[in-house]
């Protein structure tokens, strides 16, 4: 869609050194995207809201080099340390962006990164990362170039590119909320990126929290890319995506209407019907532990008990997402004191809510 050879530097105008830094968030899909076809397209539409306090920050530095060997140079900082699994993956994608940037291959560029949260324990941290990174991207063909001085086309392409290194990132490019993938419900939608759906929402969902419940920060036992994969063979495949079609259109009504209930059905249904494919794939998995299921219980019980709109999600990982409007945030986090911490990790809790999208700062 964007590929274009002749994106090159002219070799007798040399550039200065130079770096781009954003600020990506993570996002929580509410109707969830899991299962892929060709190169990292839904099988079916998602809707996810865009978080604040979870992101991962990302440096990208430049300069030119005189003789090009062909291949990418590359070096990767996590949090000040040399990361080589981290280059590996971020090499492997900037590979896959040579039709796209084949100026790539006539720059040594060294990327410094890092969270605000634990990655690899199922709070979208590839999302936040990889998100950041394609802005950053972006931000340099549009200073080499100057081919991306339109807002909406930059979003577009960023989004774009940040699909390619993880489905769910091409959501965190908008602010508030996003669909992504292919729906008559939302003109102008596509499987290749995701469209903002922020200016759709009711007041109510842009004032809503995310206390994220850290039940266990270590790695996944089975990554998403693995869990993707297995929907292949999954024998509940094709009705999941009717399923996730159907409660988006649904859901986009609740959400411009301000329907908590609605809403909050339609959250914890697509959270378990998540976990529900894995325990259904060959071989099954299980990534939900103990504290996971004790906090489903007492939310289901303070809501029946309190009558307050208070809602649990998950990704693919253990930790629980607190979903509720700001307006009770009081009287929610004393019932995440009282009864939820025990269940966490070191009393862990991330405190988070939906944002305003990337920075670049």
């Amino acid at each position: 869609m964007y590929e274009n050879p002749k994106l090159l530097l002219d070799p007798s105008k040399p550039i200065e050194p130079g770096q781009f830094t954003w600020r990506s968030p993570s996002n929580l899909a509410i109707v969830k995207y899991w299962g892929k076809y060709d190169v990292q397209l839904p099988k079916n539409p998602s809707l996810s809201l865009t978080l604040a306090a979870s992101c991962t920050d990302t440096m990208l530095e430049f300069t030119q080099i005189e003789n090009t060997s062909g291949q990418i140079q590359l070096d990767f900082f996590f949090h000040q340390e040399e990361n080589e699994a981290f280059r590996a993956r971020t090499l492997r994608f900037l590979e896959q962006l040579r039709p796209i940037f084949p100026f790539l291959q006539q720059l040594h560029l060294s990327i410094h990164s890092g969270n605000s949260f634990p990655h690899s324990a199922g709070i979208a941290s590839s999302a936040s990362s990889m998100s950041a990174l394609a802005l950053c991207l972006c931000s340099l063909e549009d200073a080499l170039f100057g081919t991306l001085s339109d807002p909406k086309a930059f979003d577009q392409k960023a989004s774009y590119l940040a699909r390619l290194g993880s489905g769910s990132a091409c959501r965190s490019i908008f602010s508030h909320a996003a669909i992504w993938g292919l729906t008559n419900a939302v003109p102008g939608s596509s499987d290749e990126y995701a469209v903002p759906f922020g200016d759709e929402l009711h007041d109510q969902f842009k004032n809503f929290h995310d206390d994220i419940l850290i039940v266990s920060s270590d790695e996944k036992a089975v990554s998403s890319s693995v869990g993707h994969a297995l929907m292949d063979g999954n024998p509940f495949a094709e009705p999941r995506y009717a399923q996730a079609r159907a409660r988006l259109t649904t859901l986009i009504d609740a959400m411009k209407s301000g329907d908590l209930e609605t809403f909050g059905k339609i959250a914890e249904d697509e959270a378990l019907a998540l976990h529900a494919l894995m325990m259904c794939s060959n071989p099954s998995y299980m990534l939900m532990k103990p504290g996971t299921l004790a906090i489903i219980e007492k939310v289901r019980q303070y809501r029946a008990d309190s009558g307050n709109p208070v809602y649990f999600s998950l990704d693919a990982g253990p930790n629980i997402h607190l979903l509720y409007p700001g307006d009770i945030i009081h009287e929610v986090r004393a019932f995440i004191d009282d009864q939820l911490l025990e269940h966490c990790e070191n009393q862990y809790v991330q405190q988070d809510w939906v944002g305003e999208g990337p920075e670049e700062m």
